[in-house]
């Protein structure tokens, strides 16, 4: 068995017990007598075999601890690399599975979600330590790298809520549906700014950091609340049947930073030239990111839709005329 610190420190205690206890006999015997300690009593070794197996649980739970943590990092790393291949592969089915993934192991499994509690803990230096939360630190970098490399592709693939809406959306037949006009709508996305920034000013000014259960609905995985947020987040589904994902495009603290954040972007959705007066895509978008030519990055949230579309020879203008040009040119020639 291989010794720890622990099982040294108690056998230098016990060498140290041992030693007076021994010259005490000697000194009561008289100086005839050979200078040997006395042995230990059955009790005093039981004492001992308990302490050694208390240190040897101690070492086994600080395993099983580290055990835990890897465990969880290596499956939350399997739901972002699977979210990420498939947005990488345009697929609506393998989407559809990255959802289901997410709300069900971030979502109702581990409630781990990118909360605006977290900008408030970045403002305050105050985030968890290191040892304590790796799979925390894993979904803050890849939603941040995922970011400025691609755009809000946490909000349309990866958050728990922002996919159940989504899957609602699917679900709740087209007929309920009432689509803000254009012009109110780019007036609303305005909203989560508002949310964020007044969150941010009433923390910093305050300290009371409880104010994210009543503008984000995350909290709902853990099902756990009161009667007022469970009053909201009735109202707030409920909206969500007639306004596709209204949470996500009006009001989401966590969505506005990461809008911000978007304005970075490094690989942006390709435009042809034929978009300048192309409405396909514009008409397609469910999330109102798509203003003629031009696409707004801080409201995208790459569900690669109007991508599909553009890859699409049969329906994108781009490669009908493609065709047709080349038809006319081999008729010509």
């Amino acid at each position: 068995m291989t010794q720890t610190p622990a099982r040294l420190v108690l056998a230098c205690c016990v060498l140290l017990f041992v030693g007076p206890v021994g010259g005490a006999a000697v000194l009561g015997a008289g100086a005839g007598q050979p200078d040997t300690p006395s042995p230990l009593a059955l009790d005093d070794l039981a004492a001992l075999d308990a302490l050694i197996e208390e240190d040897e649980g101690a070492d086994e739970a600080v395993v099983e601890l580290d055990a835990g943590a890897a465990l969880d990092v290596t499956l939350l790393a399997g739901v972002l690399g699977f979210a990420l291949y498939s947005f990488k592969r345009r697929s609506e089915s393998l989407k559809l599975v990255s959802w289901l993934l997410s709300i069900g192991y971030l979502g109702f499994y581990k409630a781990s979600l990118v909360s605006v509690v977290d900008i408030f803990g970045a403002l305050r230096a105050s985030l968890p330590a290191f040892q304590d939360g790796q799979a925390y630190y894993l979904l803050i970098a890849f939603t941040l790298a995922s970011t400025v490399l691609w755009g809000r592709l946490y909000c349309g693939r990866i958050c728990a809520f922002g996919a159940l809406t989504q899957l609602m959306d699917r679900i709740v037949p087209a007929r309920f549906r009432v689509e803000p006009p254009a012009w109110l709508d780019r007036r609303l996305v305005y909203l989560k700014y508002v949310m964020l920034g007044t969150a941010v000013l009433y923390v910093l000014a305050s300290g009371d950091t409880l104010v994210y259960r009543y503008i984000e609905p995350f909290w709902m995985f853990t099902r756990n609340g009161n009667a007022i947020m469970w009053t909201l987040l009735t109202i707030l589904l409920l909206a969500t049947v007639f306004v596709r994902n209204v949470y996500c495009r009006y009001l989401c603290s966590v969505g506005a930073g990461l809008g911000l954040l978007s304005n970075l972007t490094v690989f942006k959705i390709k435009r042809w030239g034929e978009c300048s007066t192309c409405k396909l895509c514009e008409k397609t978008c469910e999330w109102g990111a798509i203003d003629g030519p031009k696409i707004l990055v801080s409201e995208c949230v790459r569900c690669d839709d109007c991508e599909r579309l553009y890859a699409d020879e049969d329906k994108c203008p781009h490669w009908l005329i493609q065709k047709h040009v080349a038809r006319r040119a081999a008729s010509a020639g």
